[in-house]
């Protein structure tokens, strides 16, 4: 039996006495790739800085990860790696986008070199091979600011490889893409799917039709409270749809995915 990655145990946090997430417990396990669905201030934020050790339940409850209650913060922030939109304005727009992933292995924001502390070829390597993944080989010399938002977003992944993972949090990926940018960063996605050296992926958004068929199990977040998670097949569903976002919707799956139509 396989220790899980993370394991909430009805853990509560709060501000001035107001419950942000409210008694969650969820676990996710090697190979998982979990989809977080929610309005905006369901608590999705909370949840991540949660998991990724930038807050402690206050309130109630324990978080385990791989087992381990207490962590040491360095080896935590190397093991879950945290893609987020606002650490794109903080890459140096002139940097190229093959040192911008090797920064990662060094938690840099901006490669530089520091005695005893220097990149090697086999990082290099290493980041080359992740870019190829993902799609973007040809990026590599570019310079980061040069990308497109999708493209920005791909490279961040790469950076976020670097240490070695178990876990990579993507929050809400797509913020600002048009539709056409979405569905190609999308679709780089799911060139993972089956790849057994990725790490599990938790992909945050509030639109349904962002979550892809290798998204197989989904949680759904409310008001800070989890109102169902597990199979994604069984959790998405036009009533859930309608308790989280308080509209009827029905739910239509077209290749694998599920799309949102006025009833």
């Amino acid at each position: 039996m396989t220790i899980p990655y993370l394991d909430f145990r009805e853990v509560t946090y709060a501000i001035n006495g107001k419950k942000i997430l409210d008694g969650a417990s969820w676990t996710v396990e090697e190979g998982d790739h979990w989809a977080i669905l929610g309005p905006n201030g369901a608590g999705k934020t909370t949840l991540l800085k949660l998991a990724c050790g930038y807050l402690w339940p206050n309130a109630g409850g324990e978080i385990y990860r791989k087992g381990e209650r207490l962590v040491d913060l360095s080896v935590l922030r190397r093991s879950i790696g945290w893609v987020t939109s606002t650490l794109v304005s903080e890459i140096p727009i002139r940097e190229t986008v093959l040192n911008t992933v090797v920064s990662g292995k060094y938690a840099q924001i901006g490669l530089r070199e520091y005695q005893g502390q220097s990149p090697i070829r086999s990082h290099f390597q290493r980041a080359k091979r992740y870019l190829e993944e993902l799609g973007c080989k040809d990026l590599a010399r570019r310079s980061f600011g040069t990308l497109s938002q999708g493209e920005q977003q791909k490279v961040l992944i790469c950076r976020a490889r670097m240490t070695d993972p178990y876990l990579i949090i993507l929050d809400e990926p797509c913020a600002g893409m048009d539709p056409g940018a979405r569905e190609a960063f999308l679709s780089s996605l799911t060139s993972i799917e089956g790849n057994g050296v990725f790490p599990s992926l938790v992909y945050v958004t509030h639109h349904v039709e962002e979550i892809l068929p290798m998204f197989k199990k989904t949680l759904l977040l409310k008001e800070g409270k989890i109102i169902r998670s597990g199979n994604t097949d069984d959790v998405l569903t036009s009533q859930t749809l309608r308790q989280i976002y308080g509209v009827s919707l029905k739910l239509v799956k077209k290749h694998g995915r599920y799309w949102p139509e006025p009833i």
